[in-house]
């Protein structure tokens, strides 16, 4: 039973990659003001890291299910450890990090990245289907 809700979480997740895909091609100038907002408050840093831990935990849990275990284990343990380090690493820290990228990101790249938005979604949809 917890297989089968990971597998959903991870394409809850897949849906939600593929959507900031959209995002990042139709309208990029949105994007800046989300990232300026990452790790501005403890509220919302906080969140979004604990936010992490559920789509990396459930890529662990069903990897073994996926047509691509290795893959699904990798990035889940990857995306699961670089989460457990932002909760060590000062708010100000990942805050000042989110404001570099906002400010030298222009919206043309956003959009030239948005591909690889899609692909990592479709990814992961595909190898659980």
């Amino acid at each position: 039973m917890i297989v089968i809700f990971a597998q959903w979480i991870v394409i809850a997740f897949g849906i939600f990659i593929i959507l900031v895909g959209f995002l990042m091609l139709f309208k990029p100038k949105k994007i800046n003001p989300i990232l300026r907002k990452m790790a501005s408050t403890n509220l919302i840093n906080y969140t979004e890291i604990t936010l992490r831990l559920i789509p990396a935990s459930a890529m662990i849990i069903c990897a073994d299910f996926a047509k691509y275990p290795n893959i699904y284990k990798f990035y889940g343990w990857i995306m699961l450890i670089t989460t457990l380090v932002l909760f060590f690493i000062p708010r100000t820290i990942h805050h000042n990090f989110s404001l570099k990228i906002a400010d030298n990101f222009k919206p043309f790249y956003f959009q030239l990245i948005s591909p690889f938005s899609f692909l990592i979604g479709i990814f992961l949809i595909y190898g659980l289907i």
